[in-house]
Parts: C-alpha cells; sequence; structure tokens
C-alpha cells in the first residue's frame, strides 16, 4: 500500500510548474506520477534521478498542488527534508536539490554523498 508522507521532499513553486509543463505538453504520460530517486553513480556517491512513472505499491506518496511525486522506501532514507526548485540562469537550467542529509558534493550539484 503507498504511504503519504508529505515530509519526504518538497517541490518549489517553480519545480511544480515545469514538471506540470512537462506532463501536459507529453500525453504518453498522463496519469503519471514524478517519481524521484537516488541511484549509486557520479563522482560523490550517490545521484539524483527524476522520471515518470506509476505508483509503485510500497512507495511514498507526496501530493504537491495536484502532482504526485513518489519515492521508493531506499530513496526516500536519502532524501528526508529536501527541496527541489528549478532554477534558470545564465550558466543553464534544470532540478536542484537541497538536501539536509548530504555530507558533502560534488562541484556540478548532480552527486552527493550522505
Amino acid at each position: 500500500m503507498m504511504t503519504a508522507t508529505p515530509t519526504i521532499v518538497t517541490l518549489t513553486d517553480n519545480a511544480v510548474k515545469k514538471v506540470k509543463g512537462y506532463l501536459a505538453a507529453d500525453e504518453s504520460l498522463k496519469g503519471k506520477a514524478l517519481r524521484m530517486f537516488v541511484h549509486e553513480g557520479g563522482c560523490s556517491g550517490h545521484e539524483y534521478g527524476f522520471g515518470f512513472d506509476d505508483a509503485k505499491p510500497d512507495a511514498h506518496v507526496v501530493n504537491l498542488d495536484g502532482l504526485d511525486v513518489v519515492v521508493d522506501p531506499a530513496s526516500a532514507e536519502l532524501l528526508k527534508g529536501s527541496t527541489v526548485d528549478y532554477v534558470e540562469s545564465v550558466e543553464g537550467e534544470g532540478f536542484a536539490v537541497t538536501n539536509p542529509n548530504a555530507k558533502g558534493g560534488c562541484g556540478c550539484g548532480h552527486s552527493f554523498n550522505a
């Protein structure tokens, strides 16, 4: 059974707007949730991942402004309390994660150690 856990991850208004834009632009994503996960890799040991998926039975589900975000149990431990923003600057654009569990990271901002 899916577990409603609103404290695992939050998305800023900019991030929610961007994800909803992706969902609206691609009919094949209708009914999908944003899946956020952590996997081994990157120069610091762990990398963030995002995709669109159906919620798995053991997933934590967070509903943010009508958008479901699903997180698997192992990733939830590493993401607890994180905030996701979508930033646009002269250096580029993309999702940025502020993770209170990260003990360090690399210069690219896409990997961390915990």
